[in-house]
């Protein structure tokens, strides 16, 4: 194949795969019935949608200072928890020495009510299907269950879309220390897809900015990594590094920094449409969480990351540029 007929032959493949290259990033799409995340099934008996989580690695690189001790969830007594959560994403894309393309996603607003069930103790003390059989064997041990109150964004057309999604649905699966082990959506049966899909990519961002602790005793000054993988497009190494900078009762304030890295140098691309060699990639990350230990999601906070990626053809002198960033904001209401 000619690289000029190359080129044009990836271009559509390209801005098609753009939206898989950012973690939270989705393309604005005029698509009425937009394609799933790669990550996402959908159950056959019901509008739910599970999206594969994976597992974490925790290590503790320094213990803190004294006094310490062991940081674990407790939330059976915890009263519903209102919160907003906010995502943004941008995408900006150019090949070869064409004009950057915008594939940024609008800013979806969720608010968001938020209870859980403990696994409890003893079988006699779990309330009956508190933390269903499929999250149980992926080692969780509580059951945040979520329902969506009236979502809105800047954007008046997304607003409109999401108005039928008020009373949507869904279950983060957890540990005692933090970590999600499962995700579950159902959206409601009026659900547009593009609401949907905004609706798939904030919850995408909760689980993957998420941090738990570590299960040893940590004090003020600790500091932990929490490796993790992240399947957008190429396999990610994800790192956040966590240092707890106070420690007030079960009130914790919590620094975070992100890298993103390649697994490999080479990007498969979908359809079996080739490969590009990743020549550059940087992506980091910052911010501040505030957890309470007695309640089911963050109370505040947000971390913001973005960086830039360079690919190219190795069968034609086809040049992709993207520049990405993402935020996910936590607000009490």
């Amino acid at each position: 194949m000619k690289s000029t007929d190359r080129s044009r032959a990836l271009r559509s493949t390209l801005l098609a795969a753009s939206c898989a290259m950012a973690l939270l990033a989705g393309c604005s799409s005029t698509d009425s019935d937009p394609a799933p995340s790669p990550a996402s099934e959908q159950a056959a008996s019901s509008n739910e949608v599970t999206i594969a989580v994976t597992p974490t690695t925790t290590t503790v690189v320094d213990p803190g200072s004294e006094p310490r001790r062991v940081l674990t969830f407790d939330t059976a007594d915890a009263d519903e928890q209102n919160i907003d959560l906010t995502t943004t994403s941008t995408v900006q894309q150019q090949i070869n020495s064409g004009a950057a393309q915008d594939f940024s996603s609008p800013e979806p607003t969720l608010p968001l009510s938020a209870s859980t069930s403990d696994a409890g103790a003893e079988p006699s003390e779990r309330p009956q299907n508190a933390v269903p059989d499929e999250d149980a064997s992926t080692g969780a041990t509580r059951s945040i269950a979520l329902t969506i109150g009236a979502a809105t964004s800047p954007d008046e057309g997304l607003t409109d879309a999401l108005s039928a999604s008020d009373g949507s649905t869904a279950r983060l699966a957890t540990t005692d220390s933090g970590a999600i082990t499962a995700l579950h959506i159902t959206p409601a049966e009026a659900a547009l897809d593009t609401a949907r899909a905004a609706i798939e990519r904030s919850f995408n961002a909760a689980v993957y900015r998420s941090v738990n602790f570590p299960d040893t005793e940590v004090g003020v000054g600790a500091v932990w990594t929490i490796d993790q993988q992240v399947l957008s497009g190429i396999t990610l190494d994800q790192r956040t590094t966590v240092t707890l900078r106070e420690l007030d009762g079960d009130r914790a304030t919590l620094d975070v920094a992100i890298t993103q890295t390649p697994e490999s140098n080479v990007w498969n691309l979908p359809d079996d449409s080739g490969t590009l060699n990743i020549a550059s990639y940087t992506y980091t990350g910052s911010g501040t969480l505030e957890i309470d230990l007695a309640q089911p999601l963050p109370v505040g906070g947000s971390i913001t990351a973005g960086g830039e990626q360079m690919y190219t053809d190795p069968d034609s002198t086809t040049v992709l540029r993207q520049t990405v960033g993402d935020s996910i904001t936590w607000g009490a209401r």
